[in-house]
């Protein structure tokens, strides 16, 4: 149940009443309205704007709808006060029978508490990770990777029809150098003393183990051909290694895709060529020479003409290659066929999840989805800015094995993969974000993940504690359904009880903006909430949560501890981290 959408439902009924009265013309849009909770507390519970956003339609003073608006609302179920505030803002206040009431809905949908329809089973495609499968998966994938993945799974609880997929984008020349550094590596593995890394090449220490395996498999068949012999096979053995080396990774992050579709394969069945059927046909494509970039010259740029697709028609700032004078096409050729081919199947809502460098990506592509959907299709593309590694407050820049980077089973290896997945949202994806492997260990209120896990180990005490003083009650989930919530008046009490009722209402906002972050900014407020409540009893014996002497009151506490630990494990199973029991 979301409590904002019950309100929301309150106001539109008072509305739809304000012009059956004539109060409000017919016609007036009723579907531009906020409900959310006002920024001050001391204002109520909830705010809406819906005078404001109807005074134009109706041609009314916002105030003058909104007095009359308010009259309705004032007997709106559990609505204890409506006010007017400033030029026509309606504030909120409910009865406290009405937040009391939020426990039982909470402990009747269990962890599926914040369940959303919004997305009406639609389908989306969520594609995240795709690393060039040339050496391990670093820090800045796994930012990529627990955003995307935290992402789907926030759509799915939202509604939506999730597909994850990673594209492997090996169709380019980096590939090819990937071939000639493991022909080097399997040289080395053979026996032969190899010289310096060249440069060009990859350098790192994990292409040994590619090399040895070509080495087991064929033995010395490829050390003496020519690079026309040998560069297909141990292109394709050293990619499907290494991509079988990032699937692990991933599993160790907790991590699955639905699917992995290959550049490669997709470009040589003709992907490319039918998307530039399909812009041919929409007049988007043309001849020309494009002006000289200022600053640093893109890899698609020339002097001299190129086949240019029209994406400054669909909203880009210039044209953009799609096809070079030799006849080759461009990288952006293979991205928008693959954008195509993903429509095609059945996406009309696609997320891709990149690296900060690909910011120049983004209006070209977006154009190009509007173009080959005719306007159906949508595409956002979601930047991930760089994670900075610290070890004790130093900057940690190398891995031995990896040569200059730190890999991301290092880091899972290091503090688990529940940490890593939290702290990588603790962010927002646009901002550059700081790993210390020290600070994220400790256990202390500054470092979020112990913070939030300390409060699923602390209510889970609570019950231990329980069973001690009341060796012969139930505080099985039946029980605790059963529990007077009238008993829960404390403002510590009351406030806990809010943050739980806000879950429902983050996930369709967070959903709807596609910033999964917002599911660990909640979570930490709300275990803050918590651990006040927990603090206070400290304090104060009264607000104890087990009262060796009235089992009513601790069964109403036991069912807002177990409401709080519901709406805990719900954020945590949409971000994939795993709720302790102990600490």
């Amino acid at each position: 149940m979301n409590l904002f959408n019950t309100i929301r439902d309150s106001i539109e009924a008072a509305l739809r009443d304000m012009i059956a009265e004539g109060v409000l013309p017919e016609g007036v849009p009723l579907d531009r309205f906020t409900v959310e909770p006002p920024r001050d507390p001391s204002h109520g519970d909830i705010a809406t704007n819906a005078a404001m956003t109807l005074a134009k339609p109706a041609g009314r003073k916002p105030r003058d709808i909104a007095e009359a608006l308010t009259a309705k609302l004032a007997n709106a179920t559990g609505v204890e006060k409506a006010e007017v505030a400033g030029p026509g803002f309606i504030n909120l206040t409910l009865g406290i029978a009405a937040w009391q009431g939020q426990i039982a809905d909470i402990l009747a949908a269990g962890a599926d508490y914040g369940d959303s329809d919004q997305g009406q089973g639609r389908k989306v495609n969520v594609e995240y990770v795709s690393a060039n499968p040339t050496g391990p998966l670093t820090a800045g994938h796994a930012r990529g990777a627990v955003f995307g993945d935290a992402l789907a799974g926030l759509l799915e609880k939202a509604g939506w029809d999730v597909t994850r997929e990673y594209y492997i984008n090996d169709a380019g020349n980096q590939v090819d150098i990937l071939a000639r550094s493991t022909h080097l590596r399997y040289r080395e593995a053979l026996g032969e003393t190899i010289p310096e890394i060249p440069a060009g090449y990859y350098p790192g220490e994990y292409l040994k183990d590619v090399g040895q395996a070509l080495a087991d498999r064929d033995g010395p068949k490829w050390r003496d051909l020519d690079e026309s012999a040998w560069l297909v096979p141990i292109r394709a053995f050293a990619t499907e290694f290494l991509m079988s080396e990032v699937k692990k990774d991933l599993a160790l992050l907790g991590i699955k895709h639905d699917l992995f579709t290959s550049e490669r394969s997709f470009v040589e069945a003709g992907g490319v060529d039918r998307v530039m059927a399909t812009l041919e046909g929409l007049g988007s494509l043309y001849v020309g020479v494009l002006e000289p970039p200022k600053g640093k010259k893109p890899d698609d740029w020339e002097p001299r003409p190129q086949t240019l697709f029209k994406s400054t028609d669909y909203g880009d700032d210039v044209d953009r290659a799609i096809k070079k004078s030799d006849g080759s096409y461009t990288y952006f050729a293979n991205d928008i066929a693959y954008h195509l081919d993903k429509y095609r199947r059945g996406f009309a809502e696609m997320i891709d999840i990149l690296g900060a460098d690909h910011g120049g990506y983004v209006k070209r592509m977006q154009a190009a989805v509007k173009a080959i959907t005719e306007g159906e299709g949508t595409l956002d593309v979601k930047l991930c800015q760089i994670v900075k590694m610290y070890d004790q407050g130093r900057e940690v820049r190398m891995s031995k094995r990896a040569g200059t980077f730190i890999t991301l089973r290092e880091i899972i290896e290091t503090v688990g993969k529940d940490v890593v997945r939290f702290i990588m949202l603790t962010r927002r994806n646009d901002q550059t974000l700081d790993f210390d492997f020290q600070a994220v260990q400790e256990k202390s209120r500054d470092n979020p993940v112990f913070y939030v896990q300390y409060a699923s180990a602390r209510g889970h005490s609570v019950f231990r504690q329980a069973s001690e003083a009341f060796p012969d009650a139930d505080f099985g989930l039946d029980a605790l359904k059963g529990a007077d919530a009238a008993l829960l008046s404390d403002e510590s009490e009351l406030a806990l009880v809010k943050h739980l009722a806000g879950w429902p209402r983050l996930v369709e906002s967070a959903a709807h903006a596609h910033e999964p972050h917002r599911v660990a900014f909640y979570l930490q407020d709300m275990v803050a909430a918590f651990h006040a409540l927990w603090n206070r009893g400290k304090d104060e014996p009264a607000l104890r949560m087990v009262q060796g002497e009235d089992l009513p009151l601790t069964l109403a506490r036991l069912a807002l501890v177990q409401a709080m630990l519901f709406v805990l494990q719900s954020g945590l199973d949409v971000i994939g981290v795993e709720p302790v029991k102990e600490m």
